[in-house]
């Protein structure tokens, strides 16, 4: 059998992520994160044959120093003869793009073009695919976007009501994102429960922190949490969620925001961090919240509230629910986070078994409700760089 080895790269502003995986049988045989890049101090963390090690770059070293150091990685371990493509996260697509795409200029100006609806994620991902091609210049570079798979909802679930112009000349709708995970995710649960070439409802709760979840209807997204930016929606470790747009007139207005400090104030400082004024992680705030203080515990409370209440309504999209899948960070390893939301859907027919829940962490997937619960909840751990692997893999062949 020939290669099917796909080096996938996840860009961020300061930060790249990184891994070489067998599209076919899903090993992973390198991974790794480039980090602090730009700053003091940048290193590249990578993990090859279970062992870890750590390379330090020099200060200031950016994307183009850090995708170089990991060319000469690659060709030390002898991997980089087995490689058949560079597959790209890309975080927006908008509405060019429906499917992953082989990486072109035609492609590439769509790309930028969509920035301006996620200024601090696709200039990242524009800067990763032109090391990257630089780099590997011999290798189809794809980019698979977290949009995309949100493109087949209809207009009732992804305009606002606003001013329809806004719609036609300035591309203003609700896009939805972690599109990669919930299609992921959603597939998975569909062979699991043997839905496969059956109707299926299901809703996908991605939580990290960033959170949200989807309608998944016979395969297909019908509806999701976020919205225009990955702003809208849940709880989620320093993002709002959802809130009063009239806030923004009233922090102006009375309190003399800025523009850019609101955007701070809801983005980096408001969600479980701003509620617990303790930390965005989890771990911390359940600890905590344990140990009886109050403000963690009031963090989590409205956490489970919103994703419960939000999950209920996606109900509606759906015209019922056949199962609930959790997945990410905390879907994955926070029982007492789905054992509250699980509990305030009980009315919709959950009963959660606790000794499943408690099992189903680290890594371990499995059904968490009793046998005759209908629907059923589930845990299924994500895995976004092997759906990038394997759309880099097809687009490559098909060449």
């Amino acid at each position: 059998m020939s290669s099917s080895h796909v080096l996938v790269l996840n860009c961020g502003s300061s930060s790249l992520k990184f891994a070489i995986i067998d599209s076919n049988s899903a090993i992973e045989h390198l991974s790794g994160l480039a980090e602090r890049l730009g700053e003091a101090s940048p290193q590249i963390k990578y993990k090859f044959n279970g062992k870890k090690h750590t390379v330090a770059l020099a200060n200031g070293d950016a994307h183009e120093v850090a995708i170089n150091q990991l060319v000469e990685l690659v060709k030390s371990l002898k991997l980089d003869q087995q490689l058949v493509a560079v597959g790209h996260r890309v975080v927006h697509g908008g509405e060019h793009f429906t499917h992953s795409a082989l990486i072109t200029d035609t492609v590439l100006e769509a790309i930028k073009q969509t920035a301006t609806l996620a200024p601090l994620h696709n200039p990242a991902n524009l800067l990763g695919i032109t090391a990257a091609s630089d780099a590997f210049s011999t290798l189809p570079q794809v980019a698979v976007f977290d949009t995309a798979f949100h493109q087949t909802m209809e207009p009732q679930a992804f305009l606002y009501a606003l001013p329809y112009e806004l719609y036609k000349k300035h591309s203003i709708r609700r896009y939805g994102f972690h599109g990669t995970s919930h299609y992921y995710v959603s597939a998975q649960a569909i062979d699991l429960l043997g839905l496969k070439d059956k109707p299926s409802k299901i809703v996908t709760a991605h939580l990290g922190n960033g959170c949200s979840i989807c309608a998944v209807k016979d395969g297909k997204s019908v509806d999701t949490s976020m919205g225009l930016t990955p702003l809208e929606g849940l709880v989620m470790g320093t993002r709002s969620g959802d809130i009063d747009p009239g806030l923004f007139a009233y922090l102006v207005n009375q309190l003399n925001y800025t523009a850019s400090q609101i955007d701070t104030l809801l983005n980096k400082e408001s969600g479980l961090l701003g509620i617990s004024e303790l930390s965005n992680d989890c771990r911390t705030i359940e600890e905590s919240a344990a140990e009886g203080h109050t403000q963690a515990q009031l963090a989590l409370d409205i956490f489970c509230f919103r994703l419960a209440k939000q999950i209920a309504s996606f109900a509606v999209p759906l015209g019922g629910i056949d199962a609930l899948v959790f997945t990410g960070g905390i879907g994955e390893n926070s029982d007492v986070i789905r054992a509250k939301v699980v509990n305030q859907l009980s009315f919709l027919g959950f009963k959660l078994n606790n000794e499943s829940n408690l099992a189903a962490r680290f890594g371990n997937e499995g059904v968490i409700t009793d046998q005759d619960s209908t629907p059923l909840a589930l845990v299924v751990p994500t895995n976004e760089e092997l759906v990038i692997a394997q759309d880099a893999a097809k687009l490559a062949e098909e060449l």
